[in-house]
């Protein structure tokens, strides 16, 4: 039996607007099936729709307070990362049992999260972050960031249509025709390209801007026009497509061409990512005073860090005339279904880390070696311990 011994946590998330949990009822059935213990914090389903009674039937045993998950669990199952839970006067990452273990979407690289990476280290937590998992052929089940990204990308226009104060589609009127917006996509990666669907299916006219040839070529095949903007190979690809840091020169190029573009934008969505690290800061301030009165930025790079040097994390505000959004859980807005495709996608994870009762920390395998932030009171995480050099300089 895989499980055999685990005591898996599912603590009701405390982020304000999460909705989503990291369990349902059918991969609990499937957690207890392979000798697991599973514990549920009372009303943890209950923003996507799931009670107790459905976890319950499931095999799950109800815990009353979110000390009693944390005391009792070797192995907690989250959506989000550890914060400060206000009402218990207590950061959830002191609440973890010494040498227990953490899987949920830490973003370790975003300097907002380096405290709560220091107190997991500190407690000798192991943790590993979902955010983390290559995308390879063979974690594409566990693949959780794609999931949440997909949704992302899809609810970002939604978001950037309800606060545009006019119409995205070319309408006809009794006194002429009003032209389509223009939304601008910054980052053509799995949520950029579900952006720009969207944002066509909604009759925009859009644009795009990627530093990977392939990811233009990508955003072309779904109807954006392509902002002209070429970065040597060497500079813009890494292992497996990803998109890598560049030198700062470049991206002061790249914030050149896409100034004219953004000065014509009524939407602009951020998604630029690089795995691991802090997102990069391609929108500045003097760009955002340059856009037209009443336009909206959609930052949803924001859990590592953003890409507009005005995103408020976790808030929305408007300065010199623009709306910007900087939501940290934009997958929660879609809870019932980002919950169903998040729990799917840590069910394959735990069922490959977990061998026999064990979790395995090979750090010669890419998935684990990507995702294991700390371990043995260390934090081993490249591109967190890179992040905070970065920070210290």
């Amino acid at each position: 039996m895989p499980f055999k011994g685990i005591t898996i946590g599912i603590p009701k998330e405390i982020m304000p607007g999460e909705r989503r949990v990291a369990a349902i009822p059918q991969t609990v059935r499937q957690f207890t099936a392979g000798g697991a213990r599973v514990l549920v914090e009372t009303g943890a389903g209950i923003g996507s729709y799931l009670d107790d009674r459905d976890y319950q039937e499931a095999g799950a045993g109800i815990a009353t307070t979110p000390g009693e998950i944390y005391s009792n669990a070797n192995l907690i199952l989250k959506v989000k990362e550890p914060l400060y839970n206000g009402q218990l006067q207590v950061h959830e990452a002191e609440q973890l049992t010494e040498e227990s273990t953490l899987i949920c979407f830490l973003h370790p690289a975003n300097p907002a999260n380096h405290q709560t990476i220091r107190i997991l280290a500190r407690r000798r937590v192991s943790s590993f972050t979902l955010d983390g998992i290559p995308r390879i052929s063979r974690a594409q089940q566990m693949d959780s960031l794609t999931s949440m990204s997909t949704i992302a990308g899809y609810k970002a226009v939604i978001l950037g249509a309800f606060h545009l104060p006019r119409f995205i589609p070319m309408m006809p009127t009794a006194f002429g025709v009003i032209q389509p917006a223009e939304i601008l996509v910054v980052g053509v990666g799995v949520a950029g390209l579900q952006a720009i669907a969207t944002a066509k299916r909604l009759g925009a006219k859009v644009k795009a801007l990627d530093i990977r040839p392939e990811a233009n070529e990508q955003a072309k095949s779904l109807g954006a026009t392509v902002v002209p903007f070429d970065v040597p190979p060497r500079l813009a690809l890494g292992k497996g497509g990803y998109a890598l840091r560049l030198p700062e020169e470049w991206y002061l190029k790249e914030r050149e061409a896409l100034l004219p573009a953004v000065k014509n934008a009524d939407i602009l969505i951020l998604t630029a990512l690089i795995p691991g690290e802090e997102a990069p800061l391609l929108i500045d301030e003097h760009m955002v005073k340059q856009m037209k009165p009443g336009a909206v930025i959609v930052d949803i790079a924001v859990d590592q860090g953003g890409n507009c040097t005005l995103t408020h994390p976790g808030e929305e505000h408007s300065l010199h005339g623009v709306h910007i959004i900087g939501l940290l859980n934009v997958p929660a807005t879609l809870a019932s279904d980002a919950t169903w495709m998040f729990a799917q996608n840590a069910r394959h994870f735990l069922q490959y880390i977990i061998k026999d009762g064990e979790i395995d920390y090979d750090p010669t395998d890419e998935i684990i070696a990507k995702s294991l932030v700390t371990r043995d009171g260390q934090i081993v995480h490249r591109g967190t311990l890179l992040a905070m050099e970065q920070r210290k300089g």
